[in-house]
């Protein structure tokens, strides 16, 4: 909905499996919120994500738990279930479609890494997904450099919505906070003590040899 300036508000939409949700993730979605202007964050929890098919992850309501331990209340953030209350497959651009009619008078500004913009030609239905946001915030990483005319004329038009974000050079995963964990070695500090906690109470990545 418009605020009181009669502008659009800007919705962030910010994707991933969280497992575990760390500081990065925080950073990265602070960073998005206030260089792009946005009135909120959604973090949009994916259960099952196609191209992570055949992986293990942590329980559903395990991850929400973490997430919601994640942005501890914070009103920038939010979660989103709008993957989570429906059967999957999950693909980003049924995700964005059903967005679209949850807030169709807000502007959604789908977040992604340099990364998920150079694949995104592979995705299912990349003109639709592009289609159905309104601008894309494509966080750049110091001294990255993204071949733009390449993008561009796989997908033209894709240039006038995207918004860069400069990020900062953060070494932290999911993936790598999982290993931490299972070979014993010191990861508090990766994390919100809140996660931190839920981690230990339920023991999670103690094997991660698949």
């Amino acid at each position: 909905m418009a605020g009181l300036s009669g502008k659009r508000k800007r919705l962030g939409i910010f994707g991933g499996t969280f497992d575990p949700p760390h500081v990065g993730h925080l950073i990265l979605a602070m960073e998005a919120y206030d260089q792009l202007h946005l009135d909120r964050v959604l973090w949009v929890l994916e259960p099952n994500p196609p191209h992570k098919a055949g992986k293990k992850l942590t329980p559903i309501d395990i991850r929400i738990e973490m997430v919601l331990a994640a942005i501890d209340e914070d009103e920038k953030f939010e979660l989103s279930r709008v993957d989570i209350d429906r059967p999957g497959p999950h693909f980003v651009v049924d995700t964005m479609r059903l967005l679209r009619q949850q807030y169709p008078e807000e502007d959604l500004v789908f977040l992604m890494g340099g990364d998920s913009l150079r694949n995104l030609p592979t995705w299912l239905e990349p003109e639709s997904f592009i289609q159905a946001c309104d601008r894309l915030g494509v966080m750049r990483r110091p001294g990255e450099v993204i071949n733009m005319r390449d993008i561009e004329e796989r997908l033209p038009g894709i240039s006038q919505k995207i918004e860069f974000i400069d990020a900062p050079l953060l070494e932290i995963s999911s993936n790598q906070i999982r290993s931490l964990v299972s070979q014993k070695k010191p990861y508090r500090y990766y994390l919100p003590i809140d996660v931190f906690q839920i981690i230990k109470a339920e023991n999670l990545y103690q094997d991660e040899s698949d």
